[in-house]
């Protein structure tokens, strides 16, 4: 088995680390100029596309509320799988999967950094899941986005490297399934 090229693990680490460190540095401007949820919105087109500080305590769409470890788990697990995948199995020989998964480690990091409580946030409110000045175990969400009277869940740069990792991964699963059709005679 050929091995992984070192610039692989460079685009890797490259890529990992400046998507979560763009997502902390937007996670931290948010909050520091709109504060804590419950404050106002501030649009940037009227209606449509805004800035509006949420907490997540769940995963995708707040589904599994309350949930922040076994989330948190999942996260630790999910990275130390793409990890082996890329460099002990080798799947990092394909620079397009590398990147992919890149990102898709970049979105874990970043949402993982905001799970375990690292940004030192303290809850302003009370819920089923948590206490008034209880340390805060959720994603920073920040980005908002109406799609005429829906109100998409509230995401940051985290989700959109993970979904844009998620996408690039099918596509890449498409055009194996492709080549292979191609390459394998038919019976």
């Amino acid at each position: 088995m050929k091995a992984v090229p070192r610039s692989r693990y460079v685009l890797f680490g490259l890529i990992a680390g400046g998507g979560c460190l763009v997502d902390l540095v937007t996670k931290h401007w948010a909050f520091a100029r709109l504060g804590m949820p419950g404050g106002p919105t501030h649009w940037l087109v009227a209606d449509v596309f805004g800035l509006q500080t949420s907490l997540n305590e769940g995963a995708l769409f707040g589904m599994g509320q309350g949930r922040v470890l076994w989330f948190a788990a999942l996260a630790v697990v999910a990275l130390l799988g793409v990890l082996a995948w890329l460099f002990l199995a080798g799947a990092a020989r394909d620079r397009f999967l590398t990147v992919t998964l890149a990102c898709v480690s970049a979105g874990i990091l970043g949402n993982l950094y905001d799970r375990l409580a690292l940004p030192g946030l303290y809850w302003n409110y009370a819920s089923p899941w948590h206490e008034l000045g209880e340390p805060v175990f959720a994603v920073r969400d920040w980005i908002l986005v109406m799609i005429g009277p829906w109100h998409w869940p509230n995401f940051n740069v985290a989700d959109s490297l993970l979904v844009c990792g998620a996408v690039l991964l099918a596509l890449h699963a498409i055009r194996d399934a492709r080549a292979e059709r191609v390459s394998t005679p038919a019976a």
